[in-house]
C-alpha cells in the first residue's frame, strides 16, 4: 500500500479538451485509499485560486466514505439514526414530513459534500416564492416563518453531518434564514376577561382547569398532565415536568415538556395554591385533571380545547386558540409589572429575551409608563429647577439670572 497522503494535498494537470482540472484528498475510504475533490477551471491561474480556497477549506479534514451520499440518503438516516427516540413521535414526523415536501425535491439528488450555502440561500428563496411541488405544479409560496424553520432542521442536519466527519465545515452557517414575522397576539382584556371568567365559573367539571390556566400559563398539554405529587400544598408550589399530547393513530401518550427550561417549578398565587388544596380534599385519582369519564386517564387536550370554544361561545366572545389564554396571561402579567426574566421563569421559556421579543406589543407601553414615572419623579425631585427647561421646550425663551 502507498503512502497514505494527508487531507489538502493537492494536484494539477492540463486536460485534453485544454481545460485544467485540480483535485485534492479530502478524506480516505475505509481501505486508506483517498477520497478526491475534484475542480476545473478555463486557466491555471483560475484553477490555481480555487484550489488554494479548497485546500485551506480541507486542510486537517479528513471525511469517510459517507460524504459521496447524497442530501436525502443523508437526512433520511439523521432522521433515524440521531433524531429518532430523542424528540416527540409527531415532532419526528413534522421534520419528516418538511424534509420531504421541501427539501429533497430541490435538493435532495445533490451530494451531501457538495451543498453550499448558495444552494441553501436558493432554496429558501424557491420556497418563499413557489412553495413545494404539487401535482407537476408550484402551490403557493411558503410564510418566512415556515422557511426559517425548515432552514433549522437542514443547519441542524448539516451540522451533525460535520460532527461525524461527513463536512469539513457547515455551509448553512453563513446563511441567514428568512426573519420571522410575528403576528398579532390575540388576548382578553379586562372586560372580555371577567366575561370569560364568569363563564368558567359557572361549569363546576372545568372551573378549575380553566383557573389554574388563566393564573399559570401553563401550555395545553402541561397543564393537562400535571399530577397529585407536583402539587406541593405547604409551600404553594407546582412542579411542570410532563405534557399531555395526541398519539398518531389515536389515543394520546406522555412526554417530556417542551425545552429543558420547561421543567420548572412555580410559585402559584395563594388563589390558585388554595382551590388546588380543596380540590385535592376530593380527588381520587392521580391527575388534578382527570378525563370527567375516566378519572385514571389525564384529561384530554382535545377535549379541553373543544370546551374552551364552547366557553367563549357562551360567554359571547370571539373565538381564541388554547394558547391565546397563555398570551393572555403573560400579556396581563407583564402590564402588572412582573419583570420579562421572572415570567420566562414561569412560562417555561429558554431566554427572557425570548419572552421580551414575543410580547414587544406589552413592552412598548411598558416603555411609556416607564418614561412618565421618571418624568414625575425628577419633576417633584428638581422642582422649580425642571420649569425653565420646560419652557423652553414649549418654545418660549428661558432666561436665566
Amino acid at each position: 500500500m502507498g503512502k497514505r497522503r494527508p487531507s489538502g494535498d493537492g494536484m494539477v494537470r492540463k486536460r485534453e479538451d485544454g481545460r485544467w482540472e485540480g483535485r485534492i484528498v479530502i478524506g480516505h475510504k475505509e481501505n486508506g485509499d483517498s477520497i478526491f475533490r475534484y475542480i476545473y477551471a478555463d486557466t491555471q491561474k483560475e484553477l490555481t485560486v480555487k484550489l488554494r480556497q479548497n485546500i485551506n477549506a480541507y486542510q486537517g479534514v479528513d471525511l469517510t466514505e459517507g460524504s459521496s451520499m447524497t442530501l436525502s440518503q443523508w437526512l433520511d438516516k439523521w432522521l433515524e439514526e440521531y433524531i429518532k427516540g430523542t424528540v416527540r413521535e409527531s415532532t419526528l414526523e413534522g421534520y419528516r414530513r418538511d424534509i420531504m415536501n421541501h427539501v429533497i425535491p430541490y435538493l435532495g439528488e445533490k451530494q451531501l459534500r457538495k451543498i453550499t450555502g448558495a444552494d441553501l440561500r436558493s432554496l429558501d428563496q424557491k420556497l418563499l416564492e413557489r412553495g413545494r411541488m404539487k401535482g407537476g405544479n408550484h402551490a403557493a409560496g411558503l410564510s418566512p416563518t415556515t422557511v426559517h424553520s425548515i432552514h433549522n432542521i437542514v443547519h441542524y442536519a448539516l451540522r451533525t453531518a460535520v460532527e461525524n466527519g461527513l463536512l469539513p465545515v457547515n455551509p448553512a452557517d453563513g446563511v441567514i434564514p428568512p426573519k420571522i414575522v410575528r403576528g398579532t397576539k390575540s388576548i382578553l382584556n379586562q372586560e372580555p376577561l371577567d366575561r370569560f371568567k364568569a363563564a368558567v365559573k359557572q361549569d363546576w367539571v372545568w372551573r378549575d382547569f380553566f383557573l389554574t390556566e388563566m393564573t399559570t400559563g401553563l401550555r395545553r398539554g402541561e397543564l393537562c398532565g400535571l399530577k397529585w405529587s407536583d402539587f406541593d400544598e405547604e409551600a404553594g408550589t407546582l412542579k411542570v415536568c410532563r405534557t399531555i399530547h395526541a398519539r398518531k393513530g389515536g389515543g394520546m401518550e406522555e412526554g417530556s415538556t417542551k425545552t429543558y427550561a420547561g421543567t420548572r417549578t412555580i410559585l402559584l398565587p395563594s388563589s390558585t395554591a388554595q382551590l388546588l388544596r380543596e380540590r385535592k380534599e376530593s380527588s381520587q385519582t392521580e391527575w388534578i385533571f382527570p378525563n370527567p369519564l375516566c378519572p385514571e386517564q389525564p384529561v384530554s387536550p382535545g377535549n379541553a380545547y373543544r370546551r374552551l370554544k364552547g366557553l367563549l361561545e357562551e360567554a359571547g366572545l370571539p373565538d381564541l386558540r388554547f394558547h391565546d389564554l397563555r398570551h393572555t396571561f403573560a400579556t396581563h402579567a407583564l402590564a402588572s409589572g412582573v419583570d420579562a426574566k421572572t415570567l420566562s421563569g414561569i412560562l417555561g421559556h429558554t431566554k427572557a429575551s425570548f419572552t421580551l421579543d414575543t410580547y414587544t406589543h406589552v413592552t412598548g407601553d411598558m416603555h411609556r409608563n416607564a418614561a412618565e414615572i421618571v418624568g414625575d419623579f425628577m419633576t417633584e425631585l428638581l422642582g422649580e429647577e425642571m420649569e425653565p427647561w420646560q419652557s423652553s421646550k414649549s418654545g418660549e425663551t428661558a432666561v436665566s439670572t
